[in-house]
C-alpha cells in the first residue's frame, strides 16, 4: 500500500503546479486593470469631500467603506461567485454570453443582440480610456518624488505618450514573449501595495472601522448633493471587474478566482486601507495618497514599478479587443479584418493591426485633450458600469434558459446587482458633461459600424441569391454537361443550397466544368472552439460534385488550407498543386430601394472596401486563387 501511494498522488502535484502557474498568470493578465485603480480611485474619491484640504475623520471612514464593499459587491458576489459560472464552453466575456443565450433561446430576442453589440461597443471605450488614465497616472507619481522637485512636471505628457507609442508598437509581437513577466511583475506589484498600506494600518488602526458599511451609509447620508459625485469616482476602485469574465477560458475558473481571493482582493483592501489612514494622520496626503504611502527612498522605485503595472493593465485590455474584434467578425458583427495569430500555443493570441491604430490614436487624444489622470477620471467608468449592466441583463436570461431557473428568480438573484450597478451608473451620467461623452460615443460608433455591417451584409446575401439550387445544377451539368478542365474548383459559398455566384459565373463566361468541383461553405457556431475531430463534414452530390462544411468556433481563425488537409484524411482526393480556389468580388452599386440610408450606405461600402481579402481571411493559397467580379445591388 505504500509502494502505491506514491503514483496515485503523483498527479496531484503537477495539477496543483499547474494551477499556480495559471494563476499567477491570471495575476497579470486579468487583474492588471483593477489593480492599478489604486493610483487614482481614493484620490478621486476623497477629493469631492476635501473642504481647503481638510477631511472628515467619518468621511475618510466612508469614502474606504465604500470602496471594500463595491469590490465585496460587484467584484467578489457577482463576478467571482455568479458570473464566472455561465461559460460558453470555457469562455467567458459579453460576447460569449451573448452567443450562448442565443444558443439556448433559439437565436430569438432582437434585444439580445442589441445588448451584446452595445456590451462589446463599451468595451472598446474602456480600451481606449484604460491604457490613457493607468499611464498617466504612474508618471505623475514623478511629481512627488522630492530630490525632482517639479523639474519634470513639463513633460509627464510627452513621457506618457512615449510610453504608449512603445507599448502599441510592441503589439505586432504578440504578448507571448513579454506575457512570461506580467504575472510575477504584478505579484510584485500587489505585495508591494499590500504592504504599503499594512504599514499605515498599523500605524493608524482605527481606520478598520470602515470595514463596517455603516461608515459608508453615513457619509453619503451626511453628503446628500454629492453622494452621486463620490459614488461616480468609488466606482473607479472596480474598473477592469470585467476582465474576470473575458478572460476566464485563458485561464479557467479555478486560477482566477483563486488569484482573487488569495492575493488581489487582500492586497487593495489593504492599501485603500492604507491610503484611508495616511489622510487619517496627515489630510495633506489627500492630494496624492497612492504614493505618499512609500518612504522617501522608495518613491522613485515605487513609480516605476506602477508605470510598469500600468503598461501590463493596458497590455492586458488591449489584448481583449483583438479577442472581442475576432469574436465580433465570427459573429458576424463585423466585416473581416486582417487577424495574426501571434502564439503557436494559444489560439485566442491574435493581432488586429487595424485595430491597433484605432486604439493607438483614440488613447494620444485623450492624453492630449486631458492631459492628466484626474481630467480623465471624468471620462472613466462610464463605459465599464455599460459593460457590466449589459452582462447582468444577460445573465438572468441565462439563469433563466441556461439553467432553468425560473424568471422570478433569475431576475430576484440579480436585482440586487442591478440596483447596485444603477446607482453607480446614475453617478456616472453626472460626468457626460466633463468627459464621460467620450466612451458613450465610441460605443455608439462601434454599434453603428455592427449595425450597418449586419443589415449590408444580409443585403448583400439576399440581392446575390441564384435562385438556383445545388440540386438544380447538378440535374444541369448532368444534362447538358460542358467542356472538363482538369484539376479541383473550389468554390467557396454562405449558402450550402444554393449554387455559389462565382460557379455561374465561370459557367456562364467560360462554359467549362472541372473534373471535381467542391462545394465549401465555412460555418461559425455560438461555442468558442471546434474539435478537428468535429471540424468537417462530406457529402457527395454528384460524381464529381461535393459539398464541404468546414466548421469554426467564434474564438478561431478560418484556416480552409488546414480544413482541406482534414478533408483529405476522410477520403477527399486532390492534388493542391492543381487546385483552383474561385471566389467572388463585389462591386455596389446604388439600388432602387434606397439602399440602407444615405450615412449607412457610405459606411458599409467604406467597411467593404476595407475588408480584408476573403483569401487572406480563410488562409488559402495566394497563387491558387481566382476571383470573379460581380455587381451587387444595396
Amino acid at each position: 500500500m505504500t509502494a502505491a501511494s506514491p503514483a496515485t498522488s503523483g498527479p496531484e502535484p503537477l495539477k496543483l503546479k499547474r494551477g499556480l502557474g495559471l494563476a499567477l498568470g491570471a495575476t497579470g493578465v486579468v487583474y492588471g486593470d483593477i489593480g492599478t485603480s489604486p493610483l487614482y480611485a481614493f484620490k478621486e474619491s476623497i477629493h469631492h469631500l476635501s473642504e481647503g484640504g481638510a477631511v472628515a475623520r467619518a468621511d475618510v471612514l466612508g469614502v474606504v467603506s465604500l470602496m471594500f464593499w463595491a469590490l465585496m459587491a460587484i467584484v467578489t458576489l457577482k463576478y467571482v461567485a455568479l458570473l464566472m459560472r455561465f461559460d460558453n464552453r470555457g469562455e467567458g466575456g459579453v460576447l460569449a454570453l451573448m452567443a450562448l443565450v442565443q444558443k439556448v433561446t433559439g437565436g430569438a430576442g432582437g434585444w439580445i443582440l442589441g445588448v451584446g453589440m452595445l456590451g462589446a461597443g463599451l468595451f472598446f471605450g474602456d480600451a481606449i480610456l484604460t491604457p490613457a488614465i493607468s499611464v498617466l497616472s504612474a508618471v505623475e507619481g514623478l511629481k512627488t518624488v522630492e530630490a525632482l522637485g517639479d523639474r519634470l512636471d513639463a513633460y509627464i505628457v510627452p513621457i506618457s505618450l512615449a510610453i504608449l507609442v512603445a507599448l502599441f508598437l510592441v503589439q505586432r509581437g504578440g504578448t507571448g514573449k513579454v506575457g512570461r513577466w506580467f504575472g510575477p511583475v504584478c505579484a510584485v506589484w500587489f505585495i508591494v501595495i499590500a504592504g504599503l498600506g499594512l504599514v499605515q494600518v498599523t500605524a493608524q488602526p482605527e481606520v478598520l472601522a470602515a470595514l463596517n458599511p455603516a461608515s459608508a451609509f453615513a457619509t453619503l447620508a451626511g453628503h446628500p448633493g454629492l453622494a452621486l459625485a463620490v459614488l461616480g469616482s468609488v466606482f473607479l476602485t472596480v474598473t477592469g471587474a470585467e476582465a474576470l469574465y473575458a478572460d476566464m477560458g485563458h485561464f479557467g475558473r479555478g486560477p482566477i478566482q483563486g488569484a482573487w481571493l488569495l492575493l488581489v482582493f487582500p492586497a487593495l483592501t489593504l492599501n485603500y486601507l492604507g491610503q484611508g489612514a495616511l489622510v487619517l494622520r496627515d489630510p495633506t496626503f489627500a492630494s496624492n495618497p497612492f504614493f505618499g504611502l512609500a518612504p522617501t527612498w522608495f518613491q522613485l522605485p515605487l513609480v516605476a514599478l506602477a508605470t510598469l503595472a500600468t503598461v501590463i493593465a493596458s497590455q492586458a485590455v488591449i489584448s481583449g479587443a483583438f479577442s472581442i474584434t475576432q469574436q465580433a467578425i465570427q459573429l458576424g458583427l463585423l466585416p473581416r479584418l486582417t487577424l495574426r495569430s501571434t502564439s503557436e500555443d494559444h489560439e485566442g493570441q491574435v493581432f488586429a493591426p487595424l485595430v491597433n491604430g484605432i486604439l493607438l490614436i483614440g488613447v494620444a487624444l485623450l492624453v492630449i485633450g486631458f492631459g492628466s489622470s484626474s481630467a480623465l477620471a471624468s471620462a472613466y467608468g462610464v463605459s465599464v458600469i455599460g459593460a457590466m449592466i449589459t452582462s447582468s441583463l444577460l445573465a438572468v436570461v441565462a439563469v433563466h434558459r441556461v439553467k432553468g431557473r425560473p424568471l422570478w428568480l433569475a431576475a430576484l438573484l440579480f436585482s440586487p446587482f442591478l440596483l447596485v450597478e444603477g446607482v453607480f451608473a446614475l453617478a456616472n451620467l453626472m460626468k457626460v458633461a466633463h468627459g464621460g461623452y467620450v466612451p458613450l460615443l465610441i460605443a455608439a460608433a462601434v454599434v453603428l459600424v455592427m449595425a450597418t455591417w449586419r443589415r449590408g451584409a444580409a443585403r448583400v446575401r439576399a440581392a446575390e441569391k441564384s435562385n438556383v439550387s445545388v440540386r438544380e445544377l447538378v440535374e444541369l451539368l448532368a444534362n447538358r454537361p460542358p467542356m472538363t478542365a482538369k484539376g479541383t474548383a473550389v468554390f467557396l459559398t454562405a449558402d450550402p443550397d444554393e449554387a455559389p455566384a462565382s460557379l455561374l459565373h465561370n459557367l456562364k463566361h467560360n462554359q467549362v466544368v472541372h473534373e471535381q468541383v467542391v462545394l465549401l461553405t465555412v460555418r461559425f457556431v455560438s461555442r468558442p472552439r471546434v474539435p478537428d475531430a468535429e471540424r468537417v463534414e462530406m457529402e457527395h452530390m454528384a460524381p464529381r460534385i461535393v459539398r464541404l462544411f468546414l466548421t469554426y468556433g467564434f474564438m478561431e481563425s478560418p484556416n480552409v488550407s488546414h480544413g482541406l488537409a482534414l478533408a483529405r484524411g476522410q477520403g477527399l482526393k486532390f492534388d493542391i498543386m492543381r487546385t483552383s480556389f474561385f471566389l467572388s468580388r463585389r462591386t455596389l452599386v446604388p439600388g432602387r430601394r434606397g439602399g440602407l440610408g444615405a450615412l449607412q450606405d457610405l459606411l458599409f461600402q467604406f467597411l467593404m472596401r476595407n475588408a480584408a481579402r476573403a483569401a487572406d481571411f480563410f488562409s488559402l493559397p495566394p497563387t491558387r486563387v481566382v476571383e470573379l467580379g460581380a455587381q451587387v445591388s444595396l
